[in-house]
């Protein structure tokens, strides 16, 4: 199973992490895997690249990253759009694959 855990300080995202395997199905054909790599890769990416919000993190067995600053609108709107896409991930295929956590500190 992945779990993905946000925390939250007074509703803006602080940090991110998501570690384990899905096991939908063999490495390499393992569809909810790839999706959830994809989203979250894809969002630290688009934070670095297009928001002003600096982001820290690592990505080498687990991915996770944090944000030392307050994250601006737009690193809060990619952050939205991602926990959309993996909330979707986790209604479709179950939270046997993709646990999805919110935690506000």
């Amino acid at each position: 199973m992945i779990t993905a855990e946000v925390t939250r300080k007074q509703g803006r995202y602080y940090s991110f992490s998501c570690s384990g395997h899905a096991e939908y199905d063999d490495p390499g054909k393992d569809i909810v895997c790839s999706a959830v790599s994809m989203l979250v890769i894809n969002t630290a990416n688009a934070i670095d690249k297009f928001t002003d919000t600096g982001i820290e993190g690592s990505d080498k067995d687990d991915i996770s990253w944090y944000f030392p600053g307050e994250p601006d609108d737009k690193a809060q709107l990619l952050m939205d759009a991602m926990l959309l896409g993996l909330e979707e991930i986790e209604k479709k295929y179950g939270n046997d694959y993709l646990r999805l956590m919110i935690k506000e500190v």
